[in-house]
C-alpha cells in the first residue's frame, strides 16, 4: 500500500502509520461553533497523539428536502474554514459538488472530499484531482453507496490518467433500500488491495436516509449509538483513518443530528480507537 503524506503538516496515512482522525462538524453553522469544535478536537487528538484533520462542509447539496439547512455556501464557508486554519493551525477537510468549486476549495482545504453520490462524475473528479495536485493536497473519495469495493479501481484509474495526486478511499456503507445502509467490513481490506489508504465514515454509515421521524421523512434519520460500533469494527479490520462528525448538542444540529456524536464524548471514543489500532498494528 502507498503511504500518503501531507508534507506541510507532517501527516501520513497508510499501513504502519498512526490512525488519522478526520473529524469535526457535518456542516458549518457559524464561526464560533466551528472554532469551538475544532479547538476541542485538536486538544483531544493532541493529547492522544493522533494526527488530526478538521472537517466541516460549507454546503450540503444533497439534503432530502429543499427546505433543509445547507450551510453558508462556498464564499462564506471557505472564509470560515480559512479562519479556523489560521487561528488553530490545523489542516482542513471539506467536500465540493461542482467543477468550478475545485480550485477555490483546494486553495483552502488540505484534504478535498468527493461525496459518495458524486464519485463517478468524471468531470468533477478530474477537475478536483488537477486542482488538489496543484495545491499540494490529497483527495478523499467516498465510495458510492451503489458501488462494490473493487469498483473503486475505476475511480483511482480515472484520477491516475490526469494527475499524480494522492487518493484516500472512504467506506460509508451500501444502500439496500428501505431507509438503511449496511457496512460490509470485508470491503475495507478489498479497497486496500487497490493500493490506497482507506478510512471509515462511521457517521454517515449509520444514516437512515429519508427516515427522520421528526420531519416525516423530509430529512435523514440515524442510529447514533452505532457510530462507535462501526468505527471500532473498521479499525479492527485495518482502516487507516476514521471520519467522524460531532456537535455540542447533536439533537439541535441543523443537519444529520441523529447521526452525529456529542463533542464531549470524543476523547473516550478516540482513545478506544487508538488502542484497537495499536493492537492491529
Amino acid at each position: 500500500m502507498t503511504v500518503l503524506t501531507l508534507n506541510r503538516w507532517n501527516l501520513s496515512i497508510g499501513d504502519g502509520q498512526p490512525l488519522v482522525v478526520i473529524a469535526g462538524l457535518n456542516v458549518i453553522e457559524d464561526l464560533e461553533q466551528t472554532l469551538d469544535a475544532a479547538r476541542h478536537l485538536k486538544a483531544v487528538t493532541a493529547e492522544l497523539g493522533l494526527p488530526y484533520v478538521f472537517k466541516a462542509s460549507f454546503d450540503k447539496a444533497n439534503r432530502s428536502s429543499v427546505k433543509s439547512f445547507r450551510g453558508p455556501g462556498l464564499k462564506e464557508g471557505l472564509k470560515i474554514l480559512a479562519e479556523v486554519k489560521a487561528q488553530l493551525n490545523v489542516p482542513i477537510a471539506t467536500d465540493l459538488h461542482e467543477i468550478d468549486q475545485a480550485e477555490p476549495v483546494a486553495a483552502v482545504a488540505d484534504l478535498v472530499q468527493i461525496p459518495a453520490f458524486l464519485c463517478r462524475q468524471t468531470d468533477l473528479v478530474v477537475a478536483t484531482a488537477k486542482a488538489v495536485e496543484a495545491a499540494g493536497g490529497l483527495m478523499h473519495v467516498k465510495k458510492g453507496q451503489f458501488l462494490a469495493p473493487w469498483d473503486c479501481k475505476n475511480i483511482l484509474m480515472k484520477i491516475k490518467e490526469v494527475s499524480d495526486v494522492g487518493v484516500i478511499l472512504c467506506e460509508r456503507g451500501n444502500s439496500f433500500g428501505y431507509n438503511n445502509l449496511i457496512v460490509d467490513m470485508l470491503g475495507i481490506p478489498e479497497m486496500k488491495k487497490l493500493g490506497a489508504p482507506v478510512t471509515i465514515d462511521a457517521t454517515h454509515a449509520v444514516q437512515l436516509p429519508g427516515a427522520d421521524p421528526r420531519t416525516g421523512g423530509a430529512s435523514t434519520g440515524g442510529r447514533r449509538d452505532g457510530v462507535a460500533v462501526i468505527a471500532k469494527a473498521a479499525v479492527a479490520v485495518g482502516a487507516n483513518g476514521v471520519f467522524l462528525e460531532f456537535h455540542r448538542e447533536p439533537d439541535k444540529a441543523l443537519c444529520d443530528g441523529p447521526s452525529c456524536l456529542p463533542l464531549d464524548g470524543a476523547r473516550d471514543l478516540l482513545a478506544g480507537l487508538k488502542a484497537i489500532h495499536a493492537a492491529v498494528q
